[in-house]
């Protein structure tokens, strides 16, 4: 399987690839630099909003503009504008916290959790803001939240702490927005990498980004390796389907804490990159508030 370099960004800490289906744009984050990227796949043209805050994913919403997990709480984004409006505070009282990684259901709820800076180990937690402004907190202690998303019959949610080197999942009720019955998925020894961001097909099998393992593993609904698509670069951390039929699966990449010799190793490390699976995406969910 091909992985083609798609755009040679080389961003800092790419992360949360989200197609919009609307405009036929990929939007990533760096994380880092607080940085929104929304990428033309066509055009090969790149725009940047800068969130002026570490920003750790961007969601859709219906009204058309986005939401951004990023540093204290979630915001508010213009695409057309730049603007960016604090919608909810989120561990103010926390400064060593940032929020990570996140994603919507299919009931428009945004879920995105937070994680302590400079290695420090059950800090976070998982949130999930609902359509009325209201944030819930679902899961914690956890250390460094990551990859999250649902199976499309939405009754298993995949949920990631990188820390822990597993991709755990729970029942979901998708009505009440509810999780639980925790239990491991799949486990992966250090010496492979660490489990990122994730995605779920259209036919319920789980992608994981490698960090430090520069692949994507594909999972069966039953936790059997189905595939293992190599990508250059070690830092692999998330993925994401998009395309005009949804079946382009784009990966976001790092080069944060690679060496002079490990980036001459990897000249395009924090790039984007992209691969023809075979498959396709689920549908796109947005955030209803």
């Amino acid at each position: 399987m091909n992985c083609e370099l798609v755009f040679d960004v080389r961003v800092e800490l790419g992360e949360g690839p989200l197609w919009d289906d609307r405009r036929q744009r990929l939007l990533f984050v760096d994380i880092m630099r607080g940085h929104i990227h929304e990428f033309d796949p066509v055009a090969r043209a790149d725009r940047i909003i800068n969130v002026g805050r570490p920003v750790g994913a961007v969601a859709l919403t219906e009204k058309g503009d986005w939401i951004a997990a990023a540093a204290d709480g979630f915001y508010r984004v213009d695409p057309a504008s730049g603007k960016v409006a604090l919608l909810v505070a989120i561990e103010a009282n926390l400064p060593d916290n940032r929020m990570n990684d996140g994603y919507v259901d299919a009931r428009g709820r945004f879920w995105a959790g937070t994680m302590g800076m400079a290695g420090r180990r059950e800090k976070g937690t998982l949130y999930r803001l609902d359509p009325d402004g209201k944030v819930r907190r679902m899961l914690g202690p956890v250390s460094i939240s990551n990859g999250l998303d649902w199976s499309p019959d939405n009754r298993i949610f995949y949920y990631t702490d990188l820390a822990l080197g597993r991709v755990d999942q729970f029942d979901f009720e998708v009505a009440s927005g509810t999780i639980k019955n925790r239990r491991p998925f799949v486990e992966f020894p250090t010496e492979i990498g660490y489990p990122d961001g994730l995605i779920v097909d259209a036919e319920g099998f789980v992608w994981v980004a490698l960090w430090e393992g520069g692949s994507l593993h594909r999972y069966a609904p039953d936790g059997r390796l189905d595939v293992i698509v190599p990508v250059p670069a070690s830092q692999t951390t998330k993925c994401a389907f998009g395309g005009p039929d949804m079946r382009d699966l784009y990966v976001t990449t790092a080069w944060i804490g690679l060496d002079a010799a490990a980036r001459a190793e990897q000249p395009h490390a924090g790039s984007l990159f992209r691969i023809r699976p075979g498959v396709r995406g689920k549908n796109i969910n947005r955030f209803a508030g």
